[in-house]
This record gives structure tokens, sequence and C-alpha cells, in this order.
């Protein structure tokens, strides 16, 4: 048997030596790896996440010098990050596609587990009693359909099915809810109380009905002092309240720190802004908790029984806030508190205030009705 000897074939050259370029290749220049990988990403339209992943790679590749922990300081991420991103895209080959982040939804949700029976019986009941809740609706359920069932279950159907005597304000309370998750009040119980005067002003209002009118009584109490303020106005709304903040401060004339105050509209909007202005920390009570707001409640109490209901109320605001400055005068200055060892909340405020609030205080002018001019 004969043996041939052929040689490789040659696919550098051109076919053809005798100068004609018409079939001469172009020579194949291969692109650097950070450029290949970026252009790639490019082209897959890579999420920006995905590629500043790539990115790290790049320099673990390069100015690394293949060193993981320094590429980590470098970015400043943890190790354990850049290795997760590393390994996956080195196991995929190099799939650039892998530096994506992937879904982190569960493979296995839990699935809808009220049956057609079941979920017909509640909306029927829902129906036939709108305002029972899902508690009293599963006695009623047990009794006539002689099953056991979840209140869970019912209160699924009936928020899937809209069953409510007023969707819209279930509407808004759960988009009040939803902006209350997003920025949280601060509650009075997270500052911690101190006994100096001015530290703490706790607010409050007092609606009275007359004739088909409204009048609105805003009030504050000193948490220490027990010092009192108080003001009537026609309207409840925020600049009101903000209002009488600013008369509140001129009549203290010491810096305020911390106010108390409840949920209240009136409490927001330009109230709040004011506060800020003031730097003033603004801290609410919890809902349907009066005991968090005791002081100005007794107060609130206190200007009811020993002065309004003793015929002094009057619809004329000005007429009204100025008899009040008079019962706010002996208030402050002659009635003894059991509270501060039956002082006046001036005298507590001269005896037991700090070396900070010992100067002189220029009290809003207050005069009684029986000084003489």
């Amino acid at each position: 048997m004969k043996t041939f000897y052929l040689s490789p074939a040659n696919i550098v050259q051109p076919l053809f030596k005798n100068g004609s370029s018409i079939f001469k290749r172009k020579p194949i220049i291969l692109l650097d790896r950070a450029t290949r990988w970026r252009k790639v990403a490019k082209l897959v339209n890579l999420s920006l996440p995905a590629q500043m992943r790539l990115e790290w790679i790049i320099f673990y590749f390069s100015y690394g010098k293949e060193n993981a922990s320094a590429t980590a300081r470098h970015f400043n991420i943890a190790p354990k990050t850049f290795y997760q991103w590393l390994n996956q895209f080195i196991q995929s080959k190099e799939r650039i596609e892998e530096l994506e982040s992937r879904s982190r939804k569960p493979r296995h949700v839990r699935q809808w587990q009220v049956s057609l029976l079941e979920q017909s019986r509640i909306i029927n009941l829902r129906k036939k009693y709108l305002h029972y809740g899902k508690r009293k609706l599963k006695v009623l359920y047990q009794k006539e359909f002689n099953q056991n069932i979840s209140d869970w279950k019912i209160q699924r159907v009936i928020n899937r099915f809209n069953l409510y005597p007023e969707p819209a304000r279930k509407d808004k309370i759960l988009l009040k809810r939803k902006r209350n998750k997003l920025n949280p009040k601060k509650r009075i119980q997270e500052l911690k109380k101190q006994n100096i005067p001015w530290f703490l002003f706790k607010l409050d209002g007092i609606t009275i009905y007359s004739n088909n009118l409204k009048r609105y009584i805003l009030t504050a109490v000193d948490y220490a002092g027990k010092f009192g303020f108080a003001r009537m106005y026609s309207n409840k709304s925020a600049t009101s309240a903000r209002d009488f903040l600013f008369r509140l401060k001129f009549a203290v004339n010491q810096p305020i720190v911390n106010i108390q105050t409840d949920n209240g509209s009136e409490f927001q909007g330009v109230f709040g802004k004011a506060l800020r202005d003031f730097d003033i920390a603004h801290y609410f009570s919890r809902p349907y908790t009066p005991k968090d707001n005791a002081e100005v409640e007794r107060f609130n109490q206190t200007l009811e029984y020993e002065w309004l209901n003793d015929g002094n109320f009057t619809a004329d605001c000005r007429r009204f806030n100025e008899q009040l400055t008079d019962w706010l005068m002996e208030y402050n200055f002659v009635r003894p508190h059991q509270t501060l060892d039956y002082l006046t909340p001036i005298e507590y405020i001269k005896k037991y205030q700090t070396e900070l609030v010992k100067k002189e205080t220029n009290l809003l002018p207050m005069c009684p009705a029986w000084t003489c001019y």
C-alpha cells in the first residue's frame, strides 16, 4: 500500500498569488475579553445592576489580578456577594444573561382554599348581615350549615368580592394605613419624659355646639409645671392650630422642646411645618387612648367645670378670648394645684426650674378682671 502525505491547507495566504485582491481574505481581529463582554451586554440590553456586576468581573480579571478580596474592597461589596456572581458567571460558560437578577417569587404559593359552596354561602350570609364581622358570621355559618369554617376564609371572601357597607370608606382607610406605614408617626411612648418646665407641651381641643354653631377651643398644658393656655377659634383647621402655636410660644417665651397632640387633621399640614421651623419634635398619642394625653384632658375638664359651666360662654370669639385670658391668669397665678403640692404653676416653675429656665419669664400679658388701671 502506497502512503500519501498531504500538507496542511493554507488558510492564511490568499489562494491567488498573481497580485489580484478580489478574493483576498481580511484578517480576523479578536476583541479583548472586556470589550467583547461589554458589546454583548449592549446587544442583549443588560440592566444597570447586571452591568455593574459585569464591571466587577472585568475588574477582577484585569486590574484586580484575579484577587476577589481586592475586587470586593474596591467596589465596597461583600466578598460572599462577589463570589456568588463570579461562580454563577463562570459555571454558565460566560453567559452575560446570567448576571441578571432572578425572581424571588416562591415556587409554591398558597392557593385559594375556599370551595365554591363555601364561597357562595359566605357571600349570601354577608349580604344578609352586611354589618356583621367575620367572627359573628362564623357563628351564624356554623349554626345554619352545621359545618366548621375559619374566620380567615370568611375574611378572604369579603376582601375578594369587596363586600363592605361603604367600599369607598374602606378604600380610604386602607390608603390611610398605607400612608402611615410609609411615614410612621412618632408615638409619645418613644419619648423619655423629663420633669423640666417647657420640655413637653400637650395639646388638645374642646368642641362646643351652640345654636347651630360650632366653636373650637384649643388647649395646651405643660407636662411638668402644669402651665395652661387656651384660645377659641371659629374653625378647626391647621391654620388655627398654627396660630395657637405662635401664641403659645409668645406666652411661654422659652424654647419648647417637644409637643404632643392627638391624630387630628388640624395638627398636620402647616402646623407640622411650623413645628419643623421652630425645631420642635412632634409626638402623637395612640389612637383611642386618652390616657396618653391625661394632663391636657384634666385641664379641659377643669376649664369646663370651673369656668365654662358658670355661664361664661359666648359665640363671639374675640369677647370669649378676653374673658378666657382672665381665667388663665387665675389658673396659672392663683389656683393651687394638688399635683404641684398645692403650688401655682408659676410658683412651681420659679421654685423647681433648672438653671437653664431660671431666667425671668416674660409671659403674655394676661391681666385679671380685678386689676385696677
